[in-house]
């Protein structure tokens, strides 16, 4: 494979015939090159070659519009839609682009869209976004369409020039064959002629039966540029007449700037300027560490706002006595009477704050001018950018360009724009190109987080088949939409996000009801890599586990009882049973735990085994997943993005949660947020199952399933039900603590006390 590169917005072809995919955006191709293919598609080549603006004003070559240009010298560069940040779709999307075109994966180069919601927009979000698990969903169709289409475009090219009827050629590695006399063209040669052919209006796509690339566990694109170092994030930009700028803001919520001494900044050496805006401050230097060193000495008096004695008890307070209104958001049988006959369990379970803590700390480089503004940038949300930045300086949308790059870890931090927004606040005050550069301590303090959840669980079993008859779950806690819309959202109106992964369970229980009680917080929340299933899956998982354990049922087996019409659920649990040897012995303080979900169009599942010791030490010993997502893109992206979401949410349940004190974050770096570090990673096992179903999500479906499935080892091994994460050693060490009784499982009919 050729390379990846970045995409900017000066010279693409001239879309004359855009929208001859409905819903798909486009098809773009054909123009000459004047380099031959390099390790990295870098700006100023890209926009050579076209590859830098959808439309590309002006430029003569062969533009039926977005995603691939072939040059008369044989160099293809295949444009993909979707934001990369290390979960592959970059090759992912290629993929599915070069299997219709006819091309293989090593005649390509891979780049990155520029931000054109027309051209490049998503038709299950409704916008140009990376998010949710939706890129190969949302793009299966219409990619492939593209590659179609600008196959068929050169094949009728060649048939015109042979004069031969189009049916009897065929495409191959970026070549048009005539059978019957032998003759073959390639793809350069044709791109002259075949932008004067129509566009077609329908086109028929491969079987699965018939697939070249889709399918093949390929390496990824990006992989050389990243290990060589020439690969691009938004914190490598460097543009003529940069300064840099290293920013202080209000530590507590809701805080702004009252004063500032600036006296010894201003004779700190290599310190250009400071920048003043409603809560932050911004050092400008020639570098780096000289803003670095005169931030140092700055002196700055917040007025803290009105949060300052807002604190983690007064959030979780509020969440567990929240009197809101349920916002219904489905009923199914007859749940109340169900509730109210036969064996009853309930159990609450508790969430807290997350932070994305990506390793690519906040970053944005701009230049704001007074006729138009560059924007450089790594992104999830290139269109919202340019919007956010068009608005604080004044200017219309089309003026504004965002070049966007590899993103160095996204999980959902870079959906959200306010910091964007503060890089054009500061913009506006200076006249030459910003870069911003954000401390680690400023990424996780400063941080839009996952939501704190509280969730109340019910379920009454069925007295000769101890499986439940009815599930009730009611889940208080705050809407993202308040945030991501820039809106504000509706009292009263539910956020599917809040139920989703519950509502949408893989078990057949008669009834159902789910409830959202909304309970907004001062706190800035964003999704998070798992977004609403990866709460609802936990609560979900770890009750299933619970009413097993009132049942007095192996966990798989209750499980598979409850699979009714389910096969492709069944198939996942059954598969990782087997390969996790769930059921066989092991050693006192260790245990499996198994959990298991249907969620983002795909189905896994996934076991985990731990040990733990006398004080309470979590040690993983294994993981192995099954995951059904469809037809298997690239089955070696796939099997990377399950062990690296399950790892991901592991390290959130073992490690993570933020908490406020006097209006502000407690944590502050990765000492105290940390991760799951290379020593502790358990042997790893993914099966991906073959399938010819729609394509699933995948970057989101492993991080649901960690934590519960770890939350039910723990329970295996210790006796101990943990209902809430991070986890806590201290409820599980014998060390000094040897009279605990075990936590057993609560339940008693109805009417009954039900001790926690």
């Amino acid at each position: 494979m050729a390379s990846i590169g970045l995409v900017h917005e000066n010279s693409l072809p001239l879309a004359t015939r855009r929208g001859f995919l409905t819903g798909s955006s486009a098809l773009l191709m054909g123009f000459a090159f004047p380099k031959t293919a390099q390790s990295m598609v870098g700006e100023a080549s890209l926009q050579a070659a076209g590859a830098t603006d959808a439309t590309a004003p002006g430029f003569e070559g062969f533009v039926p519009d977005g995603f691939i240009r072939i040059g008369v010298d044989g160099r293809i560069v295949l444009v993909i839609p979707s934001s990369e940040m290390g979960q592959g779709i970059a090759t992912t999307e290629a993929m599915l682009l070069a299997e219709e075109l006819e091309v293989g994966m090593d005649q390509v180069e891979v780049a990155l869209a520029p931000a054109d919601i027309k051209a490049y927009g998503q038709q299950l979000l409704k916008n140009q976004i990376t998010g949710g698990s939706t890129s190969v969903r949302a793009f299966f169709d219409p990619l492939r369409k593209a590659g179609a289409a600008a196959r068929t475009m050169l094949i009728n090219a060649a048939a015109e020039q042979w004069k031969v009827p189009p049916s009897e050629c065929h495409a191959s590695r970026a070549t048009v064959q005539h059978s019957p006399s032998g003759r073959s063209v390639s793809y350069a040669s044709l791109v002259e002629l075949a932008r004067t052919q129509p566009v077609p209006s329908d086109v028929e796509l491969k079987k699965p039966t018939e697939f070249k690339v889709i399918g093949k566990p390929l390496k990824r694109v990006d992989t050389p540029e990243k290990v060589n170092g020439s690969a691009k994030f938004g914190i490598d930009v460097a543009v003529p007449g940069m300064r840099y700028a290293a920013i202080t803001i209000c530590p507590t919520i809701g805080g702004r700037v009252k004063l500032i001494d600036d006296r010894q900044t201003r004779a700190s050496p290599g310190v250009i300027d400071i920048l003043q805006i409603e809560d932050a401050v911004a050092v400008v230097g020639e570098h780096y560490w000289a803003a670095k060193k005169g931030l140092e000495v700055l002196s700055v008096e917040w007025d803290p706002g009105p949060h300052t004695s807002l604190s983690s008890g007064d959030l979780w307070q509020a969440l567990r006595t929240c009197k809101s209104t349920p916002i219904v958001a489905k009923v199914q049988g007859m749940p109340d009477e169900e509730l109210a006959n036969g064996i009853r369990i309930e159990a609450t379970y508790e969430l807290p704050f997350l932070a994305h803590a990506a390793l690519e700390p906040i970053n944005t480089t701009i230049h704001a001018r007074k006729d138009g503004c560059d924007v450089w940038v790594s992104t999830q949300v290139p269109v919202d950018a340019q919007t956010v930045t068009a608005e604080i300086l004044g200017l219309s949308p089309a003026q504004v360009k965002i070049h966007s790059y590899l993103i160095g870890g996204g999980f959902g931090r870079r959906l959200a724009v306010d910091t964007i927004q503060q890089a054009a606040r500061f913009a506006k005050l200076a006249d030459y190109p910003l870069k911003i550069i954000w401390s680690r301590e400023q990424d996780i303090q400063h941080d839009r987080f996952r939501p704190a959840y509280y969730d109340r669980v019910a379920a009454t079993l069925d007295d000769r088949t101890r499986l439940p008859k009815v599930l009730h779950h009611r889940t208080t806690g705050s809407t993202v939409l308040e945030y991501f819309t820039r809106k504000g959202w509706p009292e009263g109106q539910l956020d599917p996000d809040l139920v989703a992964g519950s509502v949408n369970h893989p078990y057949h229980i008669p009834s159902g009801k789910w409830e959202w009680l909304r309970e907004d917080s001062p706190v800035a929340v964003n999704w998070w890599r798992g977004v609403g299933e990866g709460h609802n899956v936990f609560v979900i998982e770890g009750f299933i586990d619970e009413l097993a354990s009132a049942a007095g049922v192996d966990p798989v087996v209750y499980r598979k009882a409850m699979l009714k019409d389910n096969p492709r659920a069944e198939a996942v649990l059954s598969k990782v049973a087997r390969a996790s040897n769930w059921g066989a012995p092991l050693p006192q303080g260790h245990g499996r735990g198994v959990s298991l979900h249907q969620c983002f169009g795909s189905y896994m599942a996934l076991v985990v085994q731990v040990e733990v010791d006398e004080y309470g030490e979590v040690l993983l010993r294994a993981a192995t997943a099954a995951v059904d997502c469809g037809i298997p893109i690239n089955p070696d992206s796939i099997a990377a993005q399950m062990q690296g979401g399950v790892l991901f949410g592991l390290s959130a349940a073992l490690y993570n949660g933020v908490t406020f004190r006097d209006g502000r974050v407690e944590q502050s770096n990765f000492h105290d947020y940390r991760q799951i570090r290379l020593n502790e990673v358990p042997s790893f096992e993914v099966f991906v199952m073959p399938s010819t179903e729609a394509p699933g999500g995948i970057g989101e479906v492993g991080t649901a399933a960690a934590a519960p499935a770890l939350t039910n080892a723990i329970f295996a091994a210790t006796g101990v039900r943990l209902r809430s994460t991070p986890i806590d050693k201290y409820k599980l060490a014998r060390k000094g603590n040897r009279d605990r009784v075990p936590e057993t499982f609560a339940s008693a009919s109805v009417g009954q006390a039900r001790p926690r």
